[in-house]
């Protein structure tokens, strides 16, 4: 009988987290949340779909007075050809994923006896997350049975988060084992005959990185949504209360809505899109617009990043005077949402999604199921979502004008829009429910199974290094702005090096400037940003804010008595707001009329121990004593352990001297062989390349063989010499 027809049987394995067949427990830990909740909907989907004759899901036995006796249930048989398999493995009691990795293998051995005793093998195993990955290579490579893999997050990612949250490497090492939770990646990855993602740039940013990383391994296949709760307006719903909750503070609230849902992240950039709106009247007097965005009593005991975001919502409706104009409801519950779609629905809106990064974009997508067209950033998902529904527009979220141009666009031409709302409900039936998953699921194994496609695996070999080593660190204007060509000559050198090489741009910008110049230019994003002259640190993919270092500048820092002091003193002119951050103040500054050093008399005279950076002749900014690029770069290297004598800074103002002062391999491009770097030429070692912008980068890392050796050239050697 030909299996892909109607006799497949598939092993799930999900090792962690407490899964049983209804009731999950979501959101009880960081344990069990949205891996546990796919892969039971999976495992419904794949034992719903008649070419599947059995699907069970292996994961851990518990005996835990702790948790509910669900959990002690070896087997749990969910409907004829769909069980839950608990395996035991380790001790009784339930523990976290970070606790498992010396059970694994006897969790793999009794998954082999079960199977034996059993008298019956899969045709494919799947596993979820490294633990289970390693489990099903070990399977894999024992019973030659194809592997097909799940990342769902992965832990070289994971590490730049917790750095982020302020935890050091040995900290991360001893908690959550990251060495062997990448080694386990690894080893997945020259096992699995595919490994599935949900995104395009889920492969370019994150599996990239690893040395198994093969192109032709990859496939995208986005999870599968539960659509039951999610559809068009079926009448009644601008007659509902929480409608009336939702338009209470609007003077006209019969208009359509522009609906917005999100957390209150900066990475939501939730501010643009009120710029967005601000700027058209035409748009204001079109429709309403209406931002939900978590829950809040006091904005006070939200985190520092929330109550930034509602501090820039405010100031935005205030500039632009949108009063009785947008919404911004206090509290809602998961219950409403499905509701609040079709109510913005009805109203003939559309839905908004502005973030400056967006993995995935599932809000989108229940927001099409909901007869919403959409309006989306450009980045990550929504490209992918947008290609399969075609029913909405993207929109570069750094750019305000281009989300008012496309709200426009749709309010303009309702044709058009009705035609996206069709084509986003046939799109996320045909493409995001979960049996139009689960047959796509099956066209991608069924090969697999008959042999008819198998993954021919390249040699490789694994770098001695489990971590990047070393790091190539430029500012933005001054170094990667000039020469088009051999821009592109360096970023394919970076790439190709990248599993090695942090690749760190060092700022004065503020983040969301850094962001439009990089997207300008067409540069990649690197692996992490040091903004607003180190005031701000944030690690790709998801440009994580490291707040652990806002918490450690955020010392002494009397920014309310500087700029009293400072705003009205001759000499200085407060740049715009958008040049202004929490912990940088900023000031054009007329030379004619005073200078760096009586302001820095002045703010010592007030006894305000502060940082004062003065660059390009006009920019005058004051830090927090403890902040500037260099401790910013210091910092970063003691995180993520790399040695200062492994790290190239390539300066380009008077700022990035004290990245370039030290132990750092330094070097200054020839367009900036300038004064405010004069004072660099009595440090010997300091290369001075004869080249300009990127052409001088290059110059340098050849110098310093900085993807070899990475050290100076041994005495006597030829150096560049500056040029007259």
């Amino acid at each position: 009988m030909n299996k892909q027809r109607c006799d497949i049987s598939i092993a799930l394995i999900s090792v962690h987290g407490l899964i049983r067949g209804k009731d999950l427990e979501l959101g009880r830990d960081a344990d069990t949340g949205g891996q546990t909740l796919y892969v039971v909907e999976l495992a419904q989907a794949l034992a719903e779909n008649p070419e599947v004759s059995r699907v069970e899901l292996f994961t851990r036995l518990v005996r835990d007075d702790c948790v509910d006796d669900d959990y002690r249930q070896p087997i749990e048989k969910i409907s004829d050809k769909l069980s839950i398999v608990r395996i035991e493995a380790g001790p009784d009691e339930y523990i976290f994923k970070e606790q498992l990795w010396d059970h694994l293998d006897t969790f793999s051995d009794n998954m082999k006896d079960y199977f034996r005793q059993q008298n019956h093998f899969p045709d494919i195993l799947h596993s979820h997350y490294a633990d289970a990955g390693y489990v099903g290579s070990l399977l894999a490579n024992q019973m030659s049975i194809p592997l097909i893999h799940t990342g769902h997050s992965l832990g070289r990612v994971k590490r730049a988060r917790l750095i982020a949250r302020g935890l050091s490497s040995e900290e991360i090492e001893s908690k959550y084992n990251m060495i062997r939770r990448i080694n386990a990646e690894e080893y997945v990855l020259a096992t699995a005959e595919r490994v599935i993602t949900s995104t395009h740039q889920e492969i370019e940013e994150q599996y990239e990185i690893y040395d198994f990383y093969q192109p032709e391994q990859m496939r995208v296949l986005p999870p599968g949504t539960d659509l039951k709760h999610f559809k068009p307006p079926i009448g009644g719903e601008l007659e509902t209360p929480l409608q009336q909750r939702l338009v209470y503070s609007l003077k006209n609230p019969d208009k359509p809505i522009i609906l917005a849902l999100s957390r209150p992240d900066p990475r939501k950039n939730i501010a643009a899109l009120i710029e967005a709106y601000g700027l058209s009247e035409r748009l204001q007097e079109t429709a309403n617009l209406v931002i939900v965005a978590g829950n809040r009593d006091d904005v006070e005991d939200l985190e520092s990043g929330a109550q930034q975001v509602f501090q820039d919502i405010w100031s935005m409706i205030d500039r632009y005077d949108l009063y009785g104009k947008v919404a911004l409801p206090k509290h809602h519950s998961r219950d409403e949402v499905e509701l609040i779609y079709r109510i913005a629905a009805a109203s003939g809106g559309v839905f908004v999604n502005p973030a400056l990064t967006e993995p995935f974009g599932l809000t989108l997508i229940e927001a099409a199921a909901s007869g919403l067209p959409l309006v989306a950033t450009e980045d990550g998902g929504p490209r992918d979502i947008m290609g399969n529904c075609q029913n909405g527009l993207l929109i570069d979220p750094l750019e305000p004008q281009t989300i008012t141009d496309a709200l426009l666009q749709m309010f303009d031409n309702p044709s058009q829009t009705r035609r996206m709302v069709k084509n986003g409900l046939k799109g996320v039936e045909a493409h995001y429910a979960w049996p139009a998953h689960a047959q796509r699921y099956l066209q991608l194994i069924c090969p697999l199974i008959e042999k008819a496609e198998q993954l021919e695996h390249r040699p490789t070999t694994r770098r001695s290094a489990v971590y990047k080593d070393r790091a190539l660190v430029t500012c933005l204007d001054q170094n990667l702005m000039g020469k088009p060509d051999s821009l592109k000559s360096l970023l394919s050198l970076l790439k190709q090096n990248r599993k090695s090489t942090l690749f760190i741009v060092a700022t004065g910008r503020r983040l969301d400037s850094a962001l439009r110049l990089l997207k300008q230019y067409r540069i990649s994003e690197p692996d992490i940003l040091i903004t607003s002259g180190g005031t701000e640190i944030n690690y790709a993919p998801k440009l994580t804010t490291d707040k652990a270092w806002m918490n450690h500048i955020d010392y002494h820092w009397p920014r309310h008595k500087i700029k009293s002091l400072l705003d009205t003193h001759p000499g200085l002119t407060c740049q715009p707001k958008s040049e202004q951050t929490p912990f940088k103040i900023s000031y054009y500054m007329n030379n004619e009329v005073t200078d760096v050093e009586h302001i820095k008399g002045l703010l010592h005279q007030e006894d305000y121990s502060v940082n004062v950076q003065f660059s390009f002749g006009k920019y005058l900014d004051v830090l927090p004593m403890r902040a500037s690029k260099g401790m910013a770069l210091r910092y970063v290297a003691d995180r993520w352990q790399i040695p200062l004598n492994r790290i190239l800074v390539a300066g380009g103002s008077g700022a990035d001297e004290d990245m370039m002062r030290g132990n750092t391999l330094a070097a200054v491009v020839a367009n900036r062989h300038d004064e405010e770097l004069s004072q660099l030429h009595e440090i010997e070692r300091i290369y001075y390349a004869r080249n300009s912008y990127e052409e001088g980068i290059i110059e340098a890392i050849e110098h310093y063989d900085f993807f070899g050796k990475c050290r100076p050239p041994e005495r006597g050697d030829v150096t560049g010499e500056v040029e007259e």
